[in-house]
């Protein structure tokens, strides 16, 4: 078991962090999709950082106050 941890300061930074995430706990776009009930197509967009009104405004609340998104997770890489 491994220890994950990243800090997130941009929507672009966050995707990768998920993607990174989701590939460690083997886990495909498709099967967190549908263990969601969303698209491939949304998380793919997260993944990649693609621009969205939502996030953009949260990482500019949170540069605002100083503060940022930290992903701390263990990891049993290859396992659900």
């Amino acid at each position: 078991m491994a220890d994950y941890h990243l800090t997130a300061r941009s929507p672009e930074a966050l995707g990768q962090a998920l993607a990174r995430l989701r590939a460690k706990r083997g886990v495909t776009q498709d099967e967190l999709a549908e263990a969601l009930g969303i698209s491939r197509r949304y998380i793919y967009e997260l993944e990649s950082g693609k621009p969205n009104l939502y996030a953009t405004r949260i990482f500019e609340l949170l540069r605002e106050l100083g503060a940022h998104i930290e992903i701390h997770a263990r990891v049993d890489e290859g396992q659900h």
